[in-house]
């Protein structure tokens, strides 16, 4: 009778253990259910980018692809030019300012609140109808054509076809880097003057004669000509290498430091798999891939 006691209490405590045990792995597994949830967890919420044309099908794309991973997040892109994108962005009517250019360079843009995000590099140069007839030029004539000393083709070995100007406005930071790199400080005479780099490659593609700027991302197809400068071609590898000397990093300015919404999407935007991926098949270079760098004032040196 003892020994039939003595099990059957034996028998109660391993059921408890046992219990206990199953008790413990069941909170191990709501624990790393819930790790998985939190892993899972999507962004959400609304910003508004503005600015650069030039860095516009980069962070157009690269939203398309962040929203489709986070269906509860909204990111409206618009172009505009860099003056707009660090104004409003200043005034804080927008969560981020896209920029060609250094906030420094724009008078009265208060860069001191501005944090600056270089999330990549982009090359620009001269674009020419394709039936102009010519595919590169030097940097002294390319200058002598946007200050209006040159009028026809046919004076560099081209058609003989009157030569048309296609600007950007003052505030376009893809304008102040081609004067600044190309043309060396020099002002465009007037000409034809476009708020997008879209209407800008538009127009040179149907208009004879024309010739204008853009950013590489914009020379997807056959419809107008990127030249190149002193014998140096237009790629991502001499821009890399400082050989081609028109490019300019691409900024995207907060506010103070980013946060919300707008700082897991630039921290997005930085990601590898944008960096090594979308960034490159969009036209863009990485600010990593670089061997060269550039302050404020333009001076450009070996990193």
């Amino acid at each position: 009778m003892k020994n039939f006691k003595k099990y059957g209490l034996l028998l109660i405590i391993a059921t408890l253990v046992a219990f206990a045990a199953a008790c413990g792995n069941g909170s191990s597994t709501d624990e790393n259910a819930g790790d998985e949830k939190e892993g899972s967890e999507t962004a959400s919420g609304s910003i508004v980018v503005s600015g650069s044309s030039a860095m516009q099908p980069l962070v157009a794309a690269a939203a398309e692809e962040f929203m489709a991973e986070n269906p509860d997040a909204d990111i409206q892109v618009n172009a505009g030019g860099s003056g707009t994108g660090l104004s409003q962005v200043s005034e804080g009517s927008v969560q981020i300012g896209n920029s060609d250019v250094f906030a420094e360079e724009k008078e009265g843009i208060p860069a001191d609140e501005l944090v600056d995000h270089k999330v990549a590099v982009v090359g620009m140069t001269a674009a020419v109808n394709p039936n102009v007839g010519i595919e590169e030029i030097s940097k002294e004539d390319l200058k002598k054509v946007f200050t209006g000393e040159i009028k026809n083709w046919k004076e560099l070995g081209g058609k003989d076809q009157k030569i048309t100007l296609v600007n950007r406005p003052d505030s376009s930071g893809t304008r102040a880097t081609f004067v600044k790199f190309g043309l060396d400080g020099e002002t465009p005479a007037e000409g034809i003057t476009e708020d997008s780099s879209n209407t800008v490659k538009k127009i040179i593609s149907e208009t004879e004669g024309a010739i204008g700027y853009l950013a590489f991302s914009y020379f997807t197809d056959d419809s107008v000509t990127p030249l190149a400068v002193d014998g140096v071609k237009p790629t991502d590898e001499n821009v890399q290498k400082g050989d081609f000397p028109i490019w300019a990093y691409q900024h995207s300015y907060t506010k103070g430091e980013a946060e919300g919404l707008a700082k897991t999407f630039l921290d997005y935007m930085m990601s590898e798999d944008v960096q090594t991926g979308l960034l490159k098949d969009q036209g863009y270079i990485a600010s990593t891939k670089m061997e060269v760098e550039r302050d404020a004032e333009g001076k450009q040196t070996k990193k």
